[in-house]
Parts: structure tokens; C-alpha cells; sequence
């Protein structure tokens, strides 16, 4: 059975710059058992109504951000669709009662082709990209990621895209320490609950996390909630392996975690 993850899709850059954050995913991806396909939550696709694409590809590239070099806008990640996984994942959220539909005209934004690039450069792994929705609580999140549990078993990798301190407000205090301790001590509770697999005070992050105002802003959790996504793939007693921390700019957080 593959593992659930979630990882960190930082500076849309990670998809060509050398960095050792970018070392690290393309090792962590040959270090993969090669998966049928890869089922993607993006932070980056945000919507009321679970959506599903349901494309057989190849997908479309969409540059979703501004003012990065040329290079990164003549990228492309033309990974096919597999509009029948699709369906069966529309099927299963209809078996758990959660609302979905299915699109056929969506690309891969930047929070699923900059990793899948990484992860798995030749595009040869078909992937369906699926939305989240924000404005759901964190158990609902969960509940709609454990729905697709069953497809582990079938070698169907399932991804959260996201980050999990993502607050661009602070990029005006990279060099501040008491900003950057705070970050870190949101970062260390999040790191302990998960380890603990303690879903009630991981669901109520906002409430008992140090400095969670500061690092999932009101308003800003779209890039927090892929991992409640990848956490419910994984199945409520789940075991949880750190791969990889780091920091972009001293404020901003590179994770990547296993569920399994």
C-alpha cells in the first residue's frame, strides 16, 4: 500500500531552481514505489463543490502567478489524465455523500505540476487533480481525504499540495527573530501532534497552536488545509514520518510528510 503525503509546493522556482529543497524531491522521488497514478489536492484550486478533473490529457500547464523569469513561464508538465479514476473517485465521494463534479477543461496549476516535476520529471504518471475547499472545517477535510483511503490500495498515491506556514505578510520581517521563533514554534507544535496522531488538537489548530493566527492567517488557510486532505487518506491511526523540514526565506515552511 503507498503512503499518503503532503508536500510543500513553496516558490513556484522549485520547479527549476537548484536548491537543496529541490534535491530533496527529486530523491524523494526516485525513492517511490512507482505509483499507477497520483491523486493531487491543490491548494491552488479552491471551490465550494468538491471538483474533480476528469481529463485523459495531456493536461494544460497554467502559470498561475507573476513576476518570475521567462524560464519558468516556458515550463510545461504535460502529464495525461485518467478521466476513469476519475469517475471512480466521484463514486466514492458519492458512497460517503460528499458532493463532487467532474471537470474536463482544468490544467495543472502550479501547487501540483511544480512538485510532479520534481517527483516524477518524465510526466509519465497520470495524475487527477482535485480542489479543496477551505471554508470547511478541518474534520470534514479529513473526512473527504479518507474517502479515497481505498485507492492506496491500488497504488493510487495521494498527494496534499500546500504550505503549511503561508503567510506572505511576513516576508517583511525575514530578518526578524522573534517572527522567525514564532513560525518555528507553530511549526514544532504541528510537527508534535502529528507525531502523536492527535487529530483532536491538530483539528483545532487555531485554538491551541502557538502563533497559529500568524501562521495560517484568517482568511489564508487554503494552503493548510491539503494536509487535513492527505492526513484522511492515511486513516485515523496512521503513523507519521517527518521526510523533510526546511525553511524558504526563514519564514515561510518547506514540509514533506508521511502517512502510512
Amino acid at each position: 500500500m503507498l503512503p499518503a503525503l503532503f508536500v510543500a509546493h513553496g516558490s513556484p522556482m522549485i520547479a527549476i531552481e537548484e536548491s537543496d529543497y529541490g534535491t530533496f524531491l527529486d530523491r524523494f522521488g526516485r525513492s517511490l514505489p512507482r505509483p499507477q497514478a497520483v491523486v493531487v489536492f491543490s491548494a491552488h484550486w479552491e471551490s465550494r463543490i468538491q471538483q474533480i478533473s476528469a481529463v485523459d490529457g495531456p493536461y494544460e500547464t497554467i502559470y498561475d502567478f507573476g513576476g518570475f523569469p521567462d524560464e519558468l513561464y516556458q515550463v510545461t508538465y504535460p502529464a495525461h489524465g485518467h478521466s476513469g479514476l476519475a469517475r471512480q473517485v466521484a463514486d466514492l465521494f458519492r458512497k460517503r455523500g460528499i458532493e463532487s463534479s467532474l471537470n474536463t477543461q482544468r490544467g495543472l496549476d502550479h501547487g501540483a505540476w511544480t512538485l510532479l516535476r520534481r517527483l516524477f520529471p518524465e510526466a509519465d504518471v497520470p495524475v487527477v487533480a482535485l480542489s479543496v475547499n477551505a471554508a470547511l472545517p478541518p474534520e470534514e477535510q479529513f473526512r473527504i481525504g479518507e474517502s479515497l483511503a481505498p485507492l492506496r490500495d491500488q497504488n493510487v498515491l495521494i498527494m496534499g499540495s500546500g504550505v503549511t506556514v503561508h503567510n506572505f505578510q511576513l516576508l517583511r520581517y525575514t530578518g526578524n527573530p522573534d517572527v522567525q521563533a514564532a513560525v518555528q514554534a507553530f511549526e514544532r507544535w504541528l510537527h508534535e501532534k502529528l507525531q502523536a496522531w492527535d487529530l483532536d488538537a491538530l483539528f483545532h489548530y487555531a485554538e491551541r497552536a502557538p502563533y497559529a493566527n500568524l501562521a495560517v492567517p484568517a482568511g489564508g488557510s487554503e494552503h493548510f488545509a491539503p494536509l487535513f486532505y492527505a492526513m484522511g487518506a492515511a486513516g485515523s491511526g496512521a503513523a507519521f514520518l517527518l521526510q523533510h523540514h526546511s525553511w524558504m526565506w526563514g519564514v515561510m515552511s518547506n514540509d514533506v510528510f508521511q502517512f502510512s
